[in-house]
């Protein structure tokens, strides 16, 4: 993952996202966090003699309000980059087929590792959002899979199907 996506480490850092956070609201930050806001004001203010450190407790508390925060734009930056640049899906799992006559169609586990374009990503993410149950994401990931690897991106293999099925594990790689 790049810097940009990283959690402000130090506590002067996190103090400047939490307002920003909060729409630069110091009260907002101040009942998130169980502090008055004229705390919260003299933690964030510039004025060196006026500025006030936080104690153990409530580093504790802005780490954990930071944390709580930061991931919902992550994951909403993180799903654009896949739903725009597509993903790479890693995986062992169980592979047959159904196709014309004269073709092996003895399922296997296979180790595969393939590029999928964004669409696939929309899709997944499209099916978790609707709270699609795990055999219709696999759907997805098979007919997905079929077309990319098995077919390589319908140059061979016409009218073949695939199915997934006893996942090992399965990952997901983004940019």
């Amino acid at each position: 993952m790049s810097a940009s996506f990283s959690i402000p480490s130090s506590t002067k850092a996190r103090l400047r996202f939490l307002p920003a956070a909060h729409q630069g609201s110091t009260g907002r930050v101040a009942t998130a966090l169980g502090v008055s806001q004229r705390t919260v004001q003299r933690w964030v203010t510039k004025k060196s003699g006026a500025r006030r450190l936080p104690g153990p407790l409530q580093v504790r508390a802005i780490e954990e309000a930071v944390r709580a925060r930061w991931q919902p734009p992550i994951r909403a930056r993180r799903r654009a980059q896949a739903e725009a640049e597509g993903f790479v899906f890693h995986t062992r799992a169980r592979f047959g087929f159904a196709a014309p006559a004269g073709s092996s169609d003895d399922p296997r586990v296979r180790w595969i590792t393939q590029d999928l374009p964004g669409e696939v990503a929309r899709e997944l993410f499209a099916a978790r959002d609707a709270d699609a149950g795990e055999q219709q994401q696999t759907v997805i990931l098979a007919r997905a899979l079929g077309h990319a690897y098995f077919r390589e991106w319908g140059r061979r293999a016409h009218g073949l199907h695939v199915s997934f099925s006893d996942v090992e594990f399965a990952d997901f790689s983004i940019g």
